[in-house]
């Protein structure tokens, strides 16, 4: 299958509704009761941290996909996922989208903590021998124990993962439909997909100083829905 024909298609189908309506519950509650200057913070709570930070908690491998930095970053992540999850919801059903989604999303996490796992390998065990060492320490030890703190509790959030995974999926499924880009540019999505999947990657690898987006889960989420997609479509006889 190559093209997408509805049939009794629901645009709005039960768990993309849900979702977005959670999702922008949590982004108001965010902005809302949230900051700096709140005794709740939702990102020290909810959003996903570094498995060496004191915030880190198994919970945030799923709450973190329902937070999200701005205004710009909620509707970019909502707006691809009714405009590709609501068609795989109408495929698949409601219980396995919501499976897939979830384990997008979890998947991506997952591999993001690996990526930062490996990358803090060695500061990981500078910062333990200069905490376990005992004494005073010089400037450059005590801003190495700053910086290193300030890297592992920085909070990663969004839907970003799950939605990746969502929108490989739909090329896998659908790659020669036409999306058009800025609602006038046609494009088929497997050429979308293939650009954009290049596009993270390239970022993810290169891993500039200063990129606050967390490219390896795009890529994780991509990379697990991709695998998802092709193992449920090979193990049915019809979509």
């Amino acid at each position: 299958m190559t093209q997408f024909r509805p049939t009794g298609y629901n645009s709005l189908p039960t768990i993309i509704k849900n979702l977005l309506i959670i999702n922008g519950l949590m982004f108001f509650a965010q902005n809302t009761f949230g900051g700096p200057t709140s005794a709740f913070n939702f990102e020290d709570i909810f959003a996903l941290h570094a498995f060496q930070s004191d915030l880190f908690r198994p919970w945030q491998l799923i709450t973190h996909m329902f937070l999200h930095g701005d205004l710009g970053h909620i509707f970019g992540n909502m707006l691809a996922l009714w405009m590709f999850g609501s068609i795989l919801e109408n495929i698949w059903g409601p219980k396995q989208f919501l499976l897939f989604y979830f384990l997008c999303g979890v998947g991506a996490a997952m591999i993001h903590l690996g990526i930062l796992s490996f990358e803090l390998m060695d500061a990981t065990k500078i910062y333990h021998q200069l905490v376990n060492a005992g004494g005073a320490l010089n400037g450059d030890e005590v801003r190495f124990l700053t910086g290193y703190k300030a890297r592992v509790d920085v909070a990663t959030l969004g839907a970003s993962g799950a939605v990746f995974g969502i929108l490989i999926a739909f090329v896998y499924l659908f790659p020669n439909t036409y999306i058009y880009i800025y609602f006038f540019i046609p494009m088929k999505a497997k050429w979308l997909g293939i650009l954009y999947f290049s596009y993270e990657l390239f970022f993810a690898l290169k891993n500039s100083a200063g990129d606050n987006v967390a490219r390896w889960a795009h890529v994780g989420g991509a990379l697990v829905g991709f695998v998802l997609v092709y193992i449920w479509k090979r193990n049915q006889r019809r979509y």
